[in-house]
């Protein structure tokens, strides 16, 4: 059996945070390799408390929206993390979505322009302090140029595996082959041997992904127009409740892991071979909350 551990996704919810950093302890424990905070909840927060619980294992964001909070307070408040963790802290920073945005009442704006931007304003911060390792939500061929020109890696969410290699050319083969660029995707996953239940789980998750222009726009690129279309049309013509019905099983395998413990570890691997250096388990269950998600996926290791 294969020795390389991916990562986990992990967020602390409102009366399970005492618990979540146990969960954390456990984590580091077991040996993977690393715990990424999505901006569900905060994120900032959960690392700040990671910093004190473990002690070996890299953690960090993925993703902080860079429009939440001003350039100087994300400057101190990780600076902060990268010295009391000695250097484990990952700072993942991403545009984010224009109907997340919207509910907070921001607005984005070109996201290359801005993502620029914020890393030049980030690394002027006069007095903040030695700055973590910078990772650069992406998506498409131009962010993850951006990403290796600067900053030290990028990490996607939902990637498709098939497609992984073509997206990663637009890295440099410096960038491919050198071990200190980060390269992770967040991996929805669900174990159980009713393989049906555990698909409708992971498609229920990334039914939410489907309504958002940017990831169609992505996953038509990466050989699904069908499926992307299908959806527009269920939008087009207020069918939400059909969207979940264009996400076929063959776009479900290239972006997310479920079945059995074999199936799923397998799967794993497989996307280490598409050049994913760090895959971070999304995980969820078919008969519990995230907790029971995590023991199960304990249980095949």
């Amino acid at each position: 059996m294969s020795t390389r551990m991916p990562a986990l996704s992990l967020v602390a919810l409102p009366g399970r945070r005492k618990a979540t950093l146990e969960l954390a302890k456990d984590i580091e424990k077991r040996g993977f390799s690393g715990i990424y905070c999505p901006s569900l909840s905060d994120g900032m927060a959960l690392c700040e408390a990671l910093a004190l619980v473990t002690h070996e294992l890299r953690f960090g964001t993925s993703i902080a929206p860079i429009y939440t909070r001003h350039t100087v307070d994300f400057a101190q408040t990780v600076s902060f993390i990268h010295e009391i963790s000695n250097g484990r802290f990952d700072f993942g920073v991403g545009v984010s979505h224009a109907p997340a945005l919207s509910r907070l009442g921001l607005t984005g704006g070109q996201p290359l322009a801005d993502m620029r931007k914020f890393v030049s304003d980030l690394r002027a911060v006069p007095r903040a302090g030695e700055l973590p390792r910078l990772v650069l939500a992406a998506l498409r061929p131009k962010m993850v140029a951006l990403a290796e020109e600067i900053a030290g890696g990028l990490v996607f969410a939902n990637g498709v595996r098939s497609h992984m290699g073509l997206s990663l050319q637009a890295l440099s083969p410096q960038a491919r082959a050198d071990p200190n660029f980060f390269i992770g995707n967040m991996i929805p996953t669900c174990i159980s041997e009713d393989r049906e239940a555990a698909k409708n789980v992971n498609r229920r998750t990334l039914t939410s992904y489907a309504l958002l222009p940017n990831y169609r726009q992505y996953w038509k690129e990466s050989g699904y127009p069908e499926e992307m279309t299908a959806v527009e049309n269920c939008l087009a013509e207020n069918r939400l409740d059909d969207v979940p019905k264009c996400l076929s099983d063959r776009w479900l395998a290239d972006t997310t892991l479920f079945g059995t413990a074999t199936e799923v570890r397998d799967g794993i691997e497989a996307w280490f071979d598409a050049g994913i250096r760090c895959p971070i388990i999304v995980p969820s269950s078919v008969v519990g909350n995230q907790m029971t998600a995590f023991a199960e996926f304990f249980a095949i290791w």
